[in-house]
């Protein structure tokens, strides 16, 4: 029976470890959490609904009439300074390797680290780490470690 599990604090230590708080402190607001539904996608089988841009000539959508389905433009787009952060108050950032994490080291409060869905559990392990030595968040650390095989 295998038990891969993270250690509580850093290495040598039995302290539960401490976690880096965003830089960040905003409120999030978002201008528009509903979706862009395609023009006549509830109304016929073959449209789906994903979002495209209306081309025909006599379209209402594409001519912006009253009354018709909003099309997106920049007019929705998000505050600058809270663009890309999660609601952990970080930006996401992809891991594959631990060296990936040392390009974090400097912005530890601004970037919390993501490994990727391709690392195995021995690899993810190892980042998992190492991740707490350089005090850099790591958002899905505990993921795939705790693997159990029965004899």
């Amino acid at each position: 029976m295998f038990h891969f599990t993270v250690p509580s604090g850093p290495v040598g230590s039995t302290a539960p470890f401490k976690k880096v708080k965003p830089a960040v402190q905003k409120n999030i607001v978002k201008k528009r959490t509903t979706k862009f539904w395609r023009h006549c996608g509830d109304k016929f089988k073959c449209v789906g609904m994903s979002w495209r841009k209306p081309i025909g000539i006599d379209s209402p959508v594409r001519r912006r009439y009253k009354g018709q389905i909003a099309m997106p433009n920049k007019g929705y787009g998000s505050c600058r300074a809270t663009k890309y952060i999660h609601p952990d108050g970080f930006k996401h950032f992809p891991i594959n390797s631990v060296q990936d994490l040392y390009m974090l080291v400097m912005q530890n409060r601004k970037y919390a680290a993501v490994i990727a869905s391709n690392v195995g559990a021995k690899l993810r392990k190892s980042i998992a780490r190492k991740a707490q030595e350089l005090d850099v968040r790591l958002v899905n650390g505990s993921a795939k470690l705790r693997r159990v095989e029965h004899e």
